[in-house]
């Protein structure tokens, strides 16, 4: 059950992700975007991770959204665009635990 629920709050696990190959991030204002749509039906979700060196710690923010694409390069492309706004609005805050 806890497994379910935590599938259901933050994604299908990697193992759904299209590609079995490794991924190249994009460099973006010191952060590295990595693409990793997940096949879902017949289409494609944006998803993937941002991640950025602090203070000697490598700092990772799963990135999952609801949009569905049909091919996971359309999905890829979304995916980096919606990551670079995100990046601009919150910076470092999305390492952050949320608050209560």
């Amino acid at each position: 059950m806890l497994k379910r629920l935590l599938r259901a709050l933050f994604g299908s696990t990697s193992s759904e992700t299209t590609s079995s190959t490794t991924v190249e991030p994009i460099e973006h204002e010191g952060f590295l975007i990595y693409p990793e749509p997940q096949r879902e039906g017949g289409q494609y979700r944006v998803a993937g991770r941002i991640c950025k060196s602090i203070d000697g710690e490598l700092k990772s923010h799963h990135f999952i959204r609801s949009d569905l694409c049909g091919s996971p390069e359309q999905a890829n492309e979304l995916m980096v665009d919606k990551a670079k706004n995100f990046i601009r609005h919150a910076q470092d805050e999305m390492f952050n635990p949320p608050r209560p």
